[in-house]
């Protein structure tokens, strides 16, 4: 067994091992406390703690996958300057790309293994992908990353991990799904669905954005 595993408890094992498919992984990440701290959590960490933003929860989600087959992998959706990123963590089933996350937001968590391509997956989240003045902020996205990378790192086990991680998101290609004259177009989403989108959130953890119409 690997040091993961080895570091579970008998309790924390049992729990997981609950987790046997995404949907299941994702409704865990929906039981854990969202986290409003600037730190990040290695996936035991988010075990132990209960507790997790997005980038914690994406690669928790990413080590989980892989102990049911999947590669570990993420990728990291960029806003514009008035928002926070999101982190995804991918799976693929008969050729299909769904994902799992762990957000503040209502509309940016699973989304079912039916999309043909990554661009397909990733646009399915444009139009929820707004702060919490209602800014459709979505500008960009990474290539997915694949966390076996850091395997000697120790990344399920070691918080230090995450920062490399972090700084490999942000060398990595960026693809932009709109243009310029998109963008400008924009509309911001309706009140109705800013407050779906906010349910239940965690005011804490919410970006405070400072202006609307700053792009980039």
């Amino acid at each position: 067994m690997d040091t993961f595993e080895t570091s579970l408890t008998r309790t924390e094992a049992r729990s997981l091992a609950q987790l046997t498919s995404p949907l299941k992984i994702q409704s865990f990440l929906d039981t854990i406390e969202y986290s409003d701290e600037v730190r990040y959590r290695c996936p035991l960490t988010v075990v132990r703690d209960m507790k997790g933003h997005c980038f914690d929860g994406a690669v928790f989600a990413a080590a989980m996958l892989r102990r049911i087959g999947h590669p570990p992998m993420i990728l990291d959706i960029i806003p514009n300057d008035n928002d926070d990123d999101h982190i995804l963590a991918l799976y693929k089933i008969d050729g299909h790309w769904g994902a799992v996350a762990k957000s503040n937001y209502t509309g940016l968590r699973f989304r079912e293994p039916i999309h043909r391509t990554i661009r397909e997956l990733i646009l399915t989240y444009f139009e929820v992908f707004f702060n919490s003045i209602g800014e459709k902020t979505m500008r960009s996205y990474t290539r997915p990353l694949n966390l076996k990378e850091f395997d000697r790192l120790h990344w399920e086990t070691n918080d230090e991990t995450m920062d490399a991680i972090g700084e490999r998101l942000e060398e990595i290609q960026k693809i932009k799904p709109v243009t310029k004259a998109m963008i400008r177009r924009l509309s911001f989403a309706d009140e109705r669905s800013v407050k779906a989108g906010l349910l239940g959130s965690k005011t804490s953890g919410l970006f405070k954005p400072a202006r609307p119409g700053k792009k980039r």
